[in-house]
């Protein structure tokens, strides 16, 4: 079966990858930050979202490059400078998906318009300040609400002779404010099915406090070599004012982020190794008593090699978590008072000229087994307790313009919530869900 599948997944990527280099053309794009600097997309890009080292530096100087013409009045500190357009996008993606067998009670062949219809204000505020703030509208919740949002303050200087770039960030996921596309904010598949089943376990680093919280930290690039970030978290949680005794997941305290990173070029090749982690002590429901103690510690690697107008990118992670339960063993949430999960990803993506993209990705969730946590259920259940999951992702992707992506992505599960047959003890099978996925993403 797994043999099968994985044919299947590599059909899927050649056909298709013959059928979008027949049509390739060239690339031109003008989102928000391009009508700010004068520069196309593929400047920052290798294709969006994917920055080149240019896009990271420019990230890292909190967004505010400009040669647009500028409303500027005052000295000194009551200095006024702000650009003469507001800076603006718009993001729509529109999507269809199929799963190999329909989920129970559901209709198969589902199309989605919107999946996500995004607003951003991305660009340059004043001297020295910027932002990423996104507000998306999605299908899923038929509702706007606050979406990855950083807003930087960023300053320059020397140390030891070389050049730093460093500054502040005010930003509602752990890992949005880093340069890399290793980390899990902006990892690998960039966009996906949302109306699937997913897999149970995920450590807390990965997307589990998104817009969830909010973060104040001080991050640092020096010599384009070494970035160092510090940022610590509390609960703000959209759809309410404050954390109360109804809550859920709510933060003591402060949960403290770190980032470290070295980056290296030599000719045409580009190589980053870093790590990166999280602690955080949650109470499951209330804002009192016993806590769950999460720590995550996380290894990553982004390599990037030229050739000639094509492009090879690479990209891996590893997420270690220890799980401390006190408080959902007591309540009778968790049969361990404490369990191990372990999440590692690899993919790896060819650009053709920037018009064509040739992705593929490994992924793989392992952790103890737990029969209540991962407990028995129609099609997101556990028959055995267990969290293991593994598959692989393949996507093509054309770009008729820098700005309008096109894409076709299948996903094969081998394992899922830890078994290949009968996964939730409903007689569903891993390879049920594997799933295609065809998206039309537009950014203006």
């Amino acid at each position: 079966m797994v043999r099968g599948t994985f044919i299947k997944l590599i059909s899927v990527l050649g056909v298709s990858a013959v059928l979008l280099l027949l049509s390739a053309e060239p690339a031109q794009a003008v989102p928000s930050f391009a009508r700010q600097t004068g520069m196309a997309c593929n400047l920052c890009h290798t294709a969006f979202p994917e920055l080149t080292s240019f896009g990271r530096s420019f990230k890292a100087s909190g967004y505010t490059l400009t040669q647009m013409k500028q409303i500027t009045a005052g000295a000194n500190a009551a200095k006024l400078e702000l650009n003469s357009i507001l800076p603006l996008s718009l993001m729509l993606q529109t999507s269809f998906t199929r799963t190999d067998d329909k989920q129970p009670g559901t209709q198969n062949n589902n199309v989605e318009f919107p999946q996500q219809l995004s607003l951003f204000l991305a660009g340059e505020i004043t001297d020295h300040v910027g932002s990423f703030i996104q507000a998306t509208y999605t299908q899923e919740d038929d509702n706007l609400s606050m979406d990855n949002s950083d807003i930087r303050f960023a300053d320059q200087s020397t140390l030891a002779g070389k050049e730093i770039i460093y500054g502040l960030t005010l930003n509602n996921n752990p890992t949005v404010a880093d340069l890399w596309n290793s980390t899990p904010a902006w990892s690998f598949p960039y966009a996906s099915a949302d109306s699937v089943p997913t897999p149970a376990a995920g450590a807390l680093i990965d997307g589990a406090l998104a817009q969830a919280v909010a973060g104040l930290g001080a991050y640092a690039l020096w010599d384009d070599h070494l970035y160092a970030d510090v940022t610590a978290y509390r609960t703000a949680e959209i759809g309410q004012l404050e954390p109360t005794d109804a809550s859920n997941d709510t933060i003591e305290n402060v949960a403290p982020y770190w980032r470290l990173a070295w980056q290296q070029k030599w000719g045409d090749n580009q190589l980053e190794l870093g790590t990166y982690g999280l602690y955080a002590q949650l109470y499951p429901q209330g804002i009192s008593g016993q806590t769950d103690k999460y720590t995550d510690i996380a290894f990553d690697l982004t390599y990037e090699r030229k050739f000639g107008t094509d492009l090879l990118t690479v990209h891996s992670t590893y997420i270690y978590e220890d799980q401390d339960l006190d408080a959902s063993h007591a309540a009778g949430d968790s049969e361990n008072q404490s369990n191990d999960l372990n999440t590692f990803r690899l993919d790896a993506h060819y650009y053709f000229d920037g018009s064509v993209v040739l992705s593929l990705a490994y992924f793989m969730i392992r952790g103890d087994s737990d029969n209540i946590l991962y407990s028995p259920d129609q099609l997101d259940g556990s028959r055995n307790g267990s969290p293991d999951s593994d598959g692989m992702i393949a996507e093509v992707g054309y770009y008729p313009w820098q700005n309008l992506r096109l894409s076709l992505q299948y996903t094969a599960y081998f394992q899922f919530n830890g078994s290949s047959n009968n996964y939730d003890g409903f007689g569903r099978d891993a390879s049920d869900n594997n799933t295609l996925y065809a998206l039309v993403w537009l950014v203006w």
